[in-house]
């Protein structure tokens, strides 16, 4: 079932360009410092396309809950997706849409200095300028209300998984599992993996501990978890009110 993204319009700037590609499942809202959506909707197309012309030759790579192995042969976005989910004990598609988003971000940094790919929330961005990520966190009371700080830095992915928001399968009930890791990749498989984990607001904590645990071999800089009226967050994360 679609579910309406409303928060792409939480835009408090308007120091960068904002477009919208669609194709297929993949709903991009990006923002660079100049139009660029002919050359984004080339890169999600070829993106996807490699993507599915591999599933075609490995259709269990599409299915798998679980790590999964692939071939020499696979493109890089494939391979990138395998070792992201193996890192983090998921199926290679709880990768997918932070793949699309930092695969097509990465074509379009060779345009634009400042670039900020979404796809149905999950997030690649290089910026120059602090911004500031707003969390949907669906019925929560505190959904809409805060968001993270980003300072200037390097590319990094932000995604968020949720057991009440969205189509995307998960195992578990939070209303939003955010992680940020120097690649969406990687993200979006932790966020996949943290938000199963999180089937009550007890469990925020001990999946807390989980994360403080493995975060230096799994490449995580910093969580939020949110159930219902509870919250947790570990590590670079900077929460502030949401100007929304």
């Amino acid at each position: 079932m679609y579910q309406s993204r409303t928060y792409q319009s939480w835009v408090e700037d308007k120091s960068l360009f904002s477009f919208r590609v669609k194709l297929g499942e993949s709903d991009l809202f990006i923002r660079a410092d100049k139009a660029l959506a002919a050359f984004a909707r080339e890169s999600l197309d070829r993106q996807r396309r490699l993507i599915q012309d591999y599933i075609r030759v490995d259709p269990d790579f599409a299915t798998s809950l679980a790590p999964y192995s692939v071939g020499a042969e696979a493109p890089d976005i494939v391979r990138e997706m395998a070792e992201a989910s193996s890192c983090a004990g998921v199926g290679p598609m709880a990768a997918v849409a932070g793949a699309i988003a930092e695969y097509v971000a990465k074509d379009l940094l060779k345009a634009s200095s400042e670039v900020i790919v979404e796809n149905g929330g999950d997030i690649f961005m290089r910026t120059n300028h602090t911004r500031r990520v707003g969390i949907f966190a669906g019925e929560s009371v505190y959904s809409g209300k805060i968001a993270l700080e980003i300072a200037p830095q390097a590319p990094c992915g932000i995604c968020t998984s949720s057991g009440t928001v969205g189509p995307s399968l998960s195992f578990g009930k939070s209303d939003a599992a955010v992680v940020i890791c120097n690649s969406a990749i990687l993200a979006d498989a932790w966020a996949t993996r943290l938000g199963n984990m999180v089937k009550s607001a007890s469990c925020v904590d001990e999946t807390l501990t989980f994360v403080k645990d493995r975060a230096p071999v799994a490449g995580i800089k910093g969580v939020v978890l949110i159930i219902g009226e509870k919250i947790g967050a570990w590590g670079e994360v900077k929460l502030v009110q949401s100007r929304h």
